[in-house]
Parts: C-alpha cells; structure tokens; sequence
C-alpha cells in the first residue's frame, strides 16, 4: 500500500522561506507525478505544483498565481519531492498536502487540481506565517 507523508511544516515569520518535504513509499515512484496542493481555514483545496514523472525529463508546471514563490524539485533517490517557498505571506497559511498523480493536469500551461480515484495523498503538513 502506497504512503505520502508531508514533513517540514511551522511557524515561519512573513518574508521568510520553508521547505517542506513528501516521501512516497513504493519502488515505482519515478514513474508518477507528484503535486502539492493546500487548504486554507475555511477555504477549498489549492492546487499549487506539480512536477511530472521521469519517464523523461522532470517537467514542472505551476498554478497561476505562484509568481515565482513557489519552486517544486524531486529527489527519486529519495522517494521525495519538495517544494520550497520564499517571501512567506500570511495568506499561506495552511495545510499543506502532497499527492501522487499519474499525470499533472495542466490547462493553458499551468498547474490545476484535479483529484482522480487513483491518486494517494497524506495527512499534510501545517505551515503557519505569522504577520
């Protein structure tokens, strides 16, 4: 049975930058995308990156509103993909999930949440920016 656990949540001041991490158990891991997507209080699931499998080259796509802050890389040897993000906001304030894909859904040449039945995702990891 396949497992994804998100790691390296906190309490970040605003301006400042965080990695977290998603380990995803399995020996075909490279074979699948892996996206991140957050929830906000009282607020739907976002979706914010994703970064395709390495059938090819990794490909990464990136919803619209990431401008920059948001930067997706995966390490296969690892079985993790991380996703760092700088110049913190309070708006960022959520949980952050990552989930396994077969494919990254892309529209227009950006990232957009589609769950599908198949997909796994974890417990998420909260990251909290303080004003």
């Amino acid at each position: 049975q396949v497992q994804v656990v998100e790691s390296g949540g906190g309490l970040v001041q605003t301006g400042g930058s965080l990695s977290v991490s998603c380990m995803v158990s399995g020996r075909t891991f490279s074979s699948y995308g892996v996206a991140w997507f957050r929830q906000a209080p009282g607020k739907g699931r976002e979706g914010i990156a994703c970064i395709s499998n390495n059938d090819g080259p990794a490909t990464t796509y990136y919803a619209r509103f990431v401008k920059g802050r948001f930067t997706i890389s995966r390490d296969n040897a690892k079985n993790t993909v991380y996703l760092q993000i700088d110049t913190l906001k309070p708006d960022d304030t959520a949980v952050y999930y990552c989930v396994r894909e077969e494919l990254c859904s892309v529209w227009g040449g950006n990232y957009f949440l589609d769950l599908r039945p198949d997909d796994v995702w974890g417990q998420g990891t909260q990251v909290t920016v303080s004003s």
